[in-house]
């Protein structure tokens, strides 16, 4: 019985412990936010790194909007306007492209309305405004087809066909009938 209490005892005293560095780190955190604020913003690299060490610790930046690191950094508003700015293009390409859209060619449209040069916004702040995205339903996803990256923008399941149809594609830039019979 005195080994229990002793041991639960223990327990408690590293449960405070850690509780009480957790609310130590999280102030750090906090503090190098504010502090590199204006670089989280701007530099997508910086971005992505401090998205990184983030996740290393368990949190995430942008798991609410109403949240502190909405209001310390804007983030949460910043992936919001992202991902209107996506939703907006893929709407006003999808007659061109059939809702798949390269995420190169995203990025690039992207920078374009947003008038900023291609290196101020990564494919990493992409990827993220779309995962949250997925609170629209099953409308938008990005999909892998050989070595590019595609947004899909529209609620279809693509199968093994549409995938093959694409891989050859990617290669020239379009498909005949005859090598996709021949395939």
């Amino acid at each position: 019985d005195k080994f229990r209490q002793v041991g639960e005892n223990v327990a408690k005293v590293r449960t405070d412990v850690m509780q009480e560095q957790l609310a130590t780190f999280r102030s750090q955190l906090e503090e190098f936010a504010r502090k590199h604020k204006s670089d989280i913003r701007k530099n997508s690299v910086f971005r992505q790194q401090f998205h990184e060490m983030c996740a290393k610790v368990g949190v995430d930046p942008l798991a609410s909007n109403k949240g502190v690191w909405a209001e310390l950094l804007g983030i949460g508003d910043f992936y919001y306007e992202l991902g209107v700015q996506i939703v907006d293009i893929c709407i006003a390409t999808r007659s061109h492209n059939g809702g798949l859209i390269d995420l190169l060619e995203l990025r690039k449209l992207l920078c374009q309305k947003r008038k900023t040069d291609l290196g101020s916004l990564s494919s990493d702040d992409c990827l993220r405004a779309i995962s949250k995205l997925k609170v629209l339903g099953s409308g938008f996803e990005v999909i892998s087809v050989g070595k590019k990256k595609l947004v899909r923008s529209v609620p279809t399941e693509l199968n093994k066909d549409h995938n093959g149809i694409l891989e050859l594609a990617q290669a020239k830039g379009y498909v005949t009938v005859e090598q996709v019979e021949k395939e």
